[in-house]
């Protein structure tokens, strides 16, 4: 009967094997050690903020949502002397900038969108989980505002805003929850930017 077990490879003209079984199994634990290491890695990072830009990009598209569904576009529904919801669509950038360019402006400024996005989420992998908290919840902050209105641009051409700030006559332009999101991040960012202690010698 035919033996077609597994051996250890031999140096030719010999019958010694060339590694032995330990040896096959200290590869085997290199090979395993790599993605643990990695993991660790990964573990001691602030990724877990990512959680904060899903729930933003969640209540920013349900928002949107519905306010598609039950106002129409250029109703105005007043809560307060100095708030209202309304429905408006802007194909440009923040404050309507380049809203009439002609369409090309879509797609760049969704790929601006997309690269923001990317470092951000690269920024937040990277950042240290202790003693960045309120940095790691700014980054995340931003990068769900950032992905809400991506998702608008990608999807139907323009962003979705719905509240509108007022005072008298004078009109805030129009935003939306990821607009809100980003702000509220970048403020945290300057002002920690701003007032962070210098290190000491």
């Amino acid at each position: 009967m035919r033996n077609d077990t597994l051996s250890p490879p031999t140096e030719p003209n010999s019958g010694t094997p060339r590694t032995t079984v330990d040896d096959w199994a200290d590869v085997h634990q290199q090979q395993v050690k790599v993605p643990r290491r990695r993991m660790v890695v990964l573990r001691k990072t602030a990724y877990p903020w990512l959680s904060l830009s899903v729930l933003v990009l969640i209540v920013d598209q349900l928002t949107k949502a519905w306010i598609t569904d039950n106002m129409d576009l250029g109703e105005i529904n007043r809560l307060f002397p100095f708030l209202n919801i309304t429905l408006a669509y802007n194909p440009g950038a923040a404050f309507s900038f380049l809203a009439d360019a002609g369409g090309w402006q879509r797609w760049f400024f969704a790929g601006v969108a997309a690269i923001i996005s990317l470092v951000l989420f690269v920024w937040i992998t990277r950042t240290p989980r202790s003693g960045h908290h309120l940095q790691a919840a700014a980054l995340a902050s931003i990068l769900g505002g950032a992905l809400g209105n991506l998702w608008d641009r990608l999807e139907y051409g323009y962003v979705i805003d719905f509240i509108d700030f007022y005072i008298k006559n004078w009109h805030w332009p129009a935003f939306n929850v990821a607009d809100t999101a980003i702000t509220i991040g970048a403020v945290i960012l300057l002002l920690q930017i701003i007032f962070e202690k210098e290190p000491e010698n």
